[in-house]
């Protein structure tokens, strides 16, 4: 059964990612109207609130242990996010998602049992760094450092929402979790937005990127954990910077070069390879010896 899920899993990433970065690229007009903290608040406030409605989840039969997963999800969902808006705010969406995949790939090496992960790993990392040509040179420091920030919270956010998903049914977890983050994100984000927060259009506009950024995302990625192994998850992460790339040109205006396009083949080849790995290990691990 969680073979035969398994190219449903990766759709479901594939699409979690396009909804992600289009929503990241809405966030960055909004920057100026509620800076990045408050950004955070509007996209966990209400994706909390969204997901709240729609899962409607059983708070009672969970033991400590699981309250203590949830909550450090919610923790972690809190300051992957605001790292990532922070960087952002300084950085190039493609180059501040390029640095931010550093965290799942360097998972995905840890993780994976197969010697051909290392292989597939160090092709995505040549393409992260293609993938950010002609742009190294104009990174603003501080916001490296929130980049490489976000990408160690990305990295744990896999590992907290794997265990989440597997101890809370459907996107109990995930509703729960993000109501943590967002009322931890509550006075830093009132604090940045100010009075931007009484405006219909900044409040619509925050509804749409959390349903775009969090929501989707997020619930896409929960579901697509329980059949998809860690290792080929982080991996397939690794499109990211692609998408946020094509994001960044289609929606911010940030065009390409051609190395930053050769970087976007070499990241789709090494996750199509890592998938196509964990697939005949998976394969393997279910027939019979002899």
């Amino acid at each position: 059964m969680q073979r035969r899920g398994r190219p449903a899993a990766v759709a479901l990433v594939v699409a979690g990612l396009a909804f992600q970065e289009g929503g990241a690229a809405i966030a960055v007009t909004l920057f100026p109207h509620v800076g990045a903290l408050g950004m955070v608040m509007l996209r966990l406030a209400f994706s909390a609130v969204i997901l709240m409605v729609v899962a409607r989840p059983r708070l009672r039969g969970h033991d400590r242990a699981a309250w203590r997963d949830v909550a450090a999800f919610g923790v972690v969902l809190a300051v992957m996010n605001g790292l990532f808006y922070l960087a952002l705010e300084r950085l190039p969406l493609g180059v501040t998602v390029t640095i931010e995949v550093l965290g799942p790939l360097t998972l995905s090496i840890v993780a994976s049992r197969r010697r051909s992960a290392w292989v597939w790993a160090g092709l995505a990392f040549v393409g992260v760094a293609a993938l950010a040509g002609g742009g190294w040179d104009r990174l603003d420091a501080i916001g490296v450092l929130f980049a490489l920030g976000a990408a160690a919270s990305w990295a744990a956010y896999i590992l907290a929402s794997a265990r989440v998903g597997a101890t809370f049914p459907r996107l109990d977890g995930l509703a729960i979790a993000m109501t943590v983050g967002a009322v931890l994100s509550l006075p830093f984000g009132v604090a940045a937005a100010g009075t931007a927060l009484l405006r219909p259009e900044i409040l619509g506009l925050g509804a749409a990127v959390a349903l775009l950024s969090s929501t989707l995302p997020y619930a896409f990625e929960l579901t697509a954990l329980r059949r998809l192994p860690a290792a080929a998850f982080a991996i397939l992460m690794s499109l990211a910077p692609a998408v946020a790339a094509l994001a960044g040109w289609a929606l911010l205006g940030q065009h390409l070069v051609w190395l930053e396009i050769i970087g976007i083949a070499l990241v789709i080849v090494a996750s199509i390879g890592a998938v196509r790995t964990a697939g005949r290990r998976a394969r393997a691990a279910t027939e019979p010896l002899g």
